[in-house]
């Protein structure tokens, strides 16, 4: 098939002339921190892209669900994790669902959109490997031993790589295909008796014991913020006494709209300090990964009787 001359300077024949893609675009110089913001910017905007699709269409309703037009009230869930509030309208005949964010309100408990990024394998947020820091702490001996807890722990890296004889370590989804693919992976590895995967909602799931350690990244930026709240209480339900909560905070404050949603320290601050905890740490990440290289905090949480410094 011939295209038309799109390009000054194509040939005549009606091909398009190959040409270096730089001379097409415009010279623009940038910093090395501008680039870096760019390239965190992009990784924004495709998650977002990549998990509304998965969000796009909901799972089949009943009938009966079909013909609840009244208001429908939030309640907690969780979801690689949130709920949902929104409302039904007609609108020249045809019913429309008005969405909290990207999740549907026809599926009650928030799960359907993360099935389906799970089973169709679009997982932008997930590293294919342990979180550096994670790693690092381990190494350093500085983690609270007995039991661990992470929620929304995906295939479960971080899981494994907490996991020793000293630390019992349980990761936590709301996705089947999410904790199926966790399973299969982690089936043979040299410290497999020291964790399992649970199908489970965080925040309404009861253990018979709590837990010494709770790490968090990329599950409270997930959130609706509506359900940030729901968030602290349950983790200081789950936590013991003298148990640590770990947040890698991913930084977000320039956008509309998630998951993942705009999220800062204070956003943390704000929940926690009702439930008695406060940073005994905040720092940056110096171990993210690129490019969410200065883009991350890491918050270590207890509970204590005089504010922290910080």
């Amino acid at each position: 098939m011939d295209y038309p001359d799109l390009i000054p300077g194509s040939s005549s024949g009606g091909c398009m002339e190959e040409r270096p893609i730089e001379l097409l675009l415009p010279r623009i110089d940038l910093t090395q921190q501008q680039i870096e913001a760019c390239c965190l910017r992009i990784e924004v905007c495709a998650h977002q892209l990549l998990v509304a699709i998965c969000f796009s269409s909901s799972p089949p309703m009943s009938g009966a669900s079909a013909r609840k037009n009244s208001r429908l009230k939030m309640t907690p869930t969780s979801g690689s994790h949130a709920a949902v509030v929104g409302e039904r309208k007609t609108t020249t005949g045809v019913m429309e669902a008005r969405v909290a964010r990207s999740f549907r309100i026809s599926d009650p408990r928030g799960t359907y959109g993360w099935e389906k990024s799970w089973e169709f394998g679009v997982t932008p947020w997930d590293l294919g490997k342990p979180t550096p820091v994670i790693e690092h702490l381990v190494r350093s001996g500085t983690l609270p031993k007995g039991r661990a807890l992470v929620p929304g722990c995906g295939m479960g890296y971080d899981v494994v790589a907490l996991a020793s004889p000293e630390r019992f370590v349980v990761g936590l989804d709301i996705s089947d295909m999410a904790v199926k693919k966790a399973k299969q992976w982690s089936s043979s590895v040299p410290n497999a008796d020291y964790f399992t995967f649970l199908v489970e909602d965080f925040f309404k799931w009861t253990p018979d014991e709590q837990f010494d350690l709770i790490f968090d990244y990329t599950f409270f930026s997930a959130l609706d913020p509506s359900l940030r709240v729901y968030w602290a209480e349950a983790v200081n339900r789950l936590l013991k006494p003298d148990g640590e909560l770990l947040t890698l905070i991913y930084l977000i404050s320039d956008q509309e709209g998630g998951p993942p949603y705009n999220n800062t320290v204070a956003d943390y601050q704000r929940v926690l300090k009702p439930v008695g905890f406060r940073a005994v740490l905040m720092e940056d990440n110096e171990l993210a990964v690129k490019p969410r290289k200065g883009w991350e905090k890491l918050g270590r949480w207890k509970r204590c009787a005089h504010q922290s410094s910080l």
